[in-house]
């Protein structure tokens, strides 16, 4: 009998679990959750108080105030407003407008608030606000040109050649303007008319008023109670053919009321009637 030796087992080996991982209470995702919410709760509770009781509001506004003292202190404080272009424009109304003190800090002027209201006043077209460092602030005032006066329902306005109202109040001044008789368009749209007239000289200084006839065209009423009927179609050639037969015939010392331009190939004229004294006149003549 033959005897083999019995293989040796290999032993064994024991299978250790791993040990569990022990996690501090404030690492854990569950604790982590609850600070953050924690945080983000106190964090929004602060900035609601902060914001009711004007927290922000207060400090932004002491950090302004010292910054405008330390402007001060270095010397960007106003000490000259200069005005160019005012010509119109009363002095009190733009220096309540522009609303810049002397000795106010020039670095905090709001340049842009001034000029929109200055923008408001009547008198004004377009202005600019500049401030020429360390002490100083210019205004550049572009004002409307008064081009008429304008009649509307009984009452008389000053305008620039825009048909914008200047002023309604204290027109004497401006009693030599052409007066403009009609609605607002005719208001704005005076200004091609009257630039029109300005190219015969001798005659628009005997031009006292345009009124304008049903929207579509213009009637000239002289200084002497002479009615002249423009063409609704090109009233430049029509203003042309009076000045050629004034120069021609000298119509305009005819003692004439009306002449009638509409027509594009003649000319009627109607004379003023006649009076008691040219009856007169006429009967000692006879």
């Amino acid at each position: 009998m033959r005897l083999t030796k019995a293989k040796k087992q290999p032993a064994t080996r024991r299978r250790t679990q791993p040990r569990k991982r022990v996690v501090p209470l404030w690492r854990r995702r569950s604790a982590l959750t609850g600070i953050a919410i924690m945080l983000v709760t106190a964090a929004l509770a602060y900035g609601w108080w902060a914001w009711r009781e004007g927290l922000p509001h207060r400090l932004a506004e002491d950090a302004r105030q010292a910054a405008m003292q330390r402007s001060l202190d270095l010397g960007f404080r106003v000490k000259e407003v200069f005005v160019e272009g005012r010509k119109n424009t009363p002095a009190a109304a733009l220096r309540k407008a522009l609303a810049v003190e002397r000795g106010a800090p020039i670095l905090f002027v709001d340049l842009a608030a001034a000029r929109d209201r200055l923008l408001a006043l009547p008198w004004v077209s377009d202005v600019s606000v500049e401030r020429v460092l360390p002490d100083t602030v210019v205004v550049h005032l572009v004002e409307r040109r008064p081009m008429a006066l304008w009649q509307h329902e009984g009452r008389f306005a000053l305008i620039d050649e825009t048909g914008t109202v200047i002023e309604r109040d204290d027109l004497g001044r401006f009693s030599d303007l052409v007066v403009v008789v009609g609605d607002h368009a005719a208001a704005a749209e005076a200004a091609g008319l009257l630039a029109t007239l300005a190219t015969e000289t001798d005659l628009s200084e005997r031009v006292t008023a345009v009124v304008r006839v049903s929207g579509r065209r213009w009637n000239l009423r002289f200084a002497d109670g002479l009615n002249v009927q423009m063409p609704e179609e090109d009233p430049g050639h029509g203003w042309r053919r009076l000045a050629d037969y004034e120069r021609r015939h000298g119509l305009l010392g005819l003692g004439l009321k009306t002449i009638d331009l509409r027509l594009p190939d003649r000319v009627v004229v109607r004379p003023m009637p006649a009076t008691d004294t040219d009856r007169e006149a006429r009967k000692k003549n006879a």
